[in-house]
C-alpha cells in the first residue's frame, strides 16, 4: 500500500454496514435477555446464556481460524482475502438468522440461543477481516481514522439495537407487565430476523459485486505458536467441562423438585403456606446454587488460570509461544476478556436490577431507554475517542472534545424520544457525561493514563451505585457505558505495541477474549440469583479494579522494553 494513496471511499462506506450490524444485535441482546427470563421463566443466570451462546461464538470462531492458520502455515483469512471472508461471514450470519426465525417459530430458548450462536459465529469472522482491511482501504497513514469510523458506525448501532429489537419484542412503546410477556406473541421477532438475515445477504452481495471493493488477499506466513494453541484449547475443553454440570443441573432431581414446589406455590392463597414454602424452597436451593456458582468460578479460573500459565512459562522459555512471549500481550489479553465482560454484564444485567422497587418496580418493556442510554454511552464516549484520529488543530480538538459527546447525547435522547419514551428523568445524566469529558481532558490522549482515569471513572461509579439506590445508583451503573467506552482501543493499543512480526497473530489472541462476554455475564447472573442482582454488581467492580491494575503495570513492561508509552496511538473500538 502506497503512503497518501487516496482513501477507497464506496468500499469503506460498504464495509462501515458491518460494523452497525456488530452493535446492532450485541446491543439490542440486552433487551433481549429480560424478556426471555419473563417469557420462557428463567432464572437470571439462564437469560444471560444469550451472552454466553453470542460472546462463544466469538471466542470459538477466531479460535478455530488460529488453528487453521496455524496448522497450514498460512492467515486463513488473508488466504481468503478479506473481500470473500467478509462476504463468508455475512452468509454465516445470515444462516444463523434463518436458524433464528425457526426458533421463534417452534418456540424454542435453546434454539434461539443456537441461531444467536450462528450469527456471531458469522460476526467474529467479519470482525477478523474488517479492521485490518480499513487500514487497507487508503493511506496506512490515515488506517486509525476508518477504524474509528467503523467503531462510530458500531455505537450508533447499539443505540438503535435495543429501539429496535424492544418495539419487535413487545410490539410497542407502551408499559406491559412482566405476567403478560409470556402470552406475547413473537411474529415481530420473526420479521426483524426475516429483515435481518435479507440484510446480511444483501449486504454480501453489495461486497461481492463492487468493483471497487479490493480483494484484500494476504500471504503473509503464519508466525508458529504450537505452545499458545495447545494451551488454549486446554482452556477452551476446561470451560466446557465446567459449564456442562452447571446445564446438567437444571434436569437434575434437585431442580425437579423445585420446579414441583413452585407450581405448587402458585396455588396457594394462604400468606402463612405461601412464606413456609418459600423458605422451603430456598432451604434446597441454596446449596444446588452454591455447586452451580462453584463450577461458574471454576470456569472463570480457566481462563485466568491458562493465561498465566502462558505468561509463567513464556517468560521463561519463548520457544513456541508465538506473541504470547509478551507480557503486555497476555495480561493484555485478560485485561481485554474483563472489559468485555464488565462491559456486557453491566447492560445486561441492568433490565433485573430496574424491576427492583428501589429502582423503580420497573416492567422488561419499559427498560429499553436505559439500555439505549447505556449503550449510547459507548457511542459517546467513542465519538469522543475518534477525534483524536483526525488532523485537527488543538484548539479545534478541545472544541469538539466538548461538543462532539454533547451532540451524542442529543442524539440518544432524540431517537428514544422519538420512540415515544418520556426521556425527562435521563436528561440530567448530562453530567455523568460532562465528567466523561472532563476525564478526555486530563487522559490527553496517552492510552495508559486513559485508561487508568477511566478505570477509576468506572470503579467509582460501581461503588456509588452499589451503596445507594433509586435514579442515583441507575446513573452511576450508567456511567459504566461511559467509562467502558474507550478500552477496547486503549488496552489493544498498549496489548499490541512491540510484538513486531507477531502484531497480526497478538490481534488475533485480543479477538478471542471477546471471551469475556460469555463468561463473566452468567457469572454475574448466578451471583444475583444468590445475593441479589443489586448486590452482584461487586463483579464489575472487581473487574474495574483489573483494569486499573494493568494501566499501571503495563507501563513497566514497556518500559524494559525501550518503548515510550506516550508515543502510542489507540485502536478503534470492537
Amino acid at each position: 500500500m502506497k503512503e497518501n494513496q487516496s482513501t477507497n471511499y464506496p468500499a469503506l462506506y460498504t464495509l462501515v454496514v458491518v460494523f452497525f450490524f456488530w452493535g446492532f444485535i450485541a446491543a439490542g441482546n440486552s433487551v433481549f435477555i429480560p424478556f426471555c427470563k419473563n417469557y420462557f421463566q428463567l432464572d437470571q443466570f439462564q437469560s444471560q446464556l444469550i451472552d454466553f451462546a453470542f460472546y462463544s461464538a466469538y471466542y470459538i470462531g477466531a479460535l478455530l481460524l488460529f488453528i487453521f492458520s496455524t496448522i497450514s502455515g498460512r492467515d486463513l483469512v488473508g488466504k481468503w482475502g478479506y473481500k470473500r471472508s467478509i462476504i463468508y461471514g455475512l452468509l454465516f450470519s445470515a444462516l444463523g438468522a434463518a436458524a433464528m426465525i425457526i426458533a421463534v417459530e417452534v418456540n424454542v430458548y435453546v434454539g434461539m440461543l443456537i441461531g444467536l450462536f450462528i450469527v456471531a459465529l458469522g460476526f467474529s469472522l467479519q470482525q477478523t477481516a474488517a479492521n485490518p482491511f480499513a487500514v487497507l482501504l487508503g493511506d496506512p497513514k490515515t488506517g486509525a481514522s476508518r477504524v474509528n469510523l467503523g467503531g462510530a458506525i458500531n455505537s450508533f448501532g447499539t443505540t438503535i439495537g435495543p429501539l429496535v429489537i424492544g418495539y419487535a419484542l413487545f410490539s410497542t412503546f407502551e408499559p406491559i407487565s412482566n405476567s403478560e410477556i409470556a402470552n406475547l406473541p413473537l411474529n415481530k421477532v420473526v420479521y426483524l430476523y426475516i429483515i435481518v438475515g435479507l440484510l446480511f445477504v444483501l449486504a454480501a452481495g453489495l461486497f461481492h459485486f463492487s468493483k471497487k471493493v479490493p480483494a484484500g488477499v494476504n500471504n503473509e506466513p503464519m508466525e508458529s505458536a504450537n505452545k499458545a494453541k495447545n494451551t488454549l484449547i486446554v482452556m477452551t475443553i476446561l470451560l466446557l467441562l465446567m459449564f456442562i454440570p452447571v446445564f446438567t443441573s437444571y434436569k437434575g432431581e434437585t431442580a425437579l423438585q423445585i420446579e414441583k414446589l413452585q407450581a405448587q406455590l402458585s396455588t396457594l392463597t394462604d400468606p402463612a403456606a405461601i412464606t413456609t414454602l418459600k423458605a422451603q424452597i430456598r432451604e434446597i436451593a441454596h446449596p444446588l446454587e452454591l455447586k452451580r456458582m462453584a463450577w461458574l468460578v471454576g470456569a472463570l479460573l480457566s481462563v485466568i488460570g491458562g493465561l498465566v500459565f502462558a505468561y509463567s512459562k513464556a517468560s521463561k522459555n519463548a520457544a513456541g509461544w508465538g506473541a504470547m512471549k509478551y507480557p503486555q500481550l497476555v495480561l493484555g489479553m485478560l485485561a481485554l476478556f474483563i472489559y468485555v465482560g464488565v462491559e456486557v454484564a453491566i447492560g445486561s444485567n441492568l433490565g433485573e436490577l430496574l424491576t427492583l422497587d428501589e429502582f423503580g418496580s420497573l416492567q422488561s418493556s419499559e427498560i429499553t431507554p436505559y439500555v439505549s442510554m447505556y449503550w449510547g454511552g459507548m457511542m459517546i464516549g467513542r465519538w469522543a475517542g475518534a477525534i483524536s484520529a483526525f488532523q485537527f488543530t488543538n484548539r479545534t480538538k478541545q472544541i469538539l472534545l466538548v461538543i462532539v459527546p454533547i451532540v451524542a447525547f442529543a442524539i440518544i435522547i432524540g431517537v428514544n424520544s422519538l420512540a415515544g419514551f418520556d426521556m425527562s428523568h435521563l436528561l440530567f445524566f448530562i453530567i455523568c457525561v460532562a465528567i466523561q469529558i472532563i476525564s478526555f481532558f486530563i487522559s490527553k490522549e496517552k492510552p495508559a493514563r486513559t485508561l487508568l482515569i477511566f478505570g477509576a471513572l468506572g470503579l467509582l461509579a460501581m461503588v456509588v451505585g452499589l451503596v445507594s439506590t433509586g435514579m442515583v445508583a441507575i446513573f452511576a451503573f450508567l456511567t459504566g457505558g461511559l467509562a467502558c467506552s474507550i478500552m477496547w482501543g486503549s488496552i489493544f493499543s498498549l496489548s499490541i505495541v512491540g510484538l513486531g512480526k507477531y502484531t497480526e497473530q497478538g490481534s488475533a489472541f485480543l479477538v478471542m477474549m471477546i471471551l469475556g462476554g460469555a463468561i463473566i455475564p452468567p457469572l454475574q447472573g448466578k451471583l444475583a440469583d444468590i445475593i441479589g442482582i443489586h448486590n452482584s454488581y461487586i463483579l464489575p467492580l472487581l473487574g474495574f479494579a483489573y483494569i486499573i491494575l494493568f494501566a499501571i503495570i503495563v507501563r513497566g513492561f514497556l518500559k524494559k522494553q525501550g518503548i515510550d508509552i506516550d508515543q502510542i496511538e489507540s485502536e478503534g473500538g470492537h
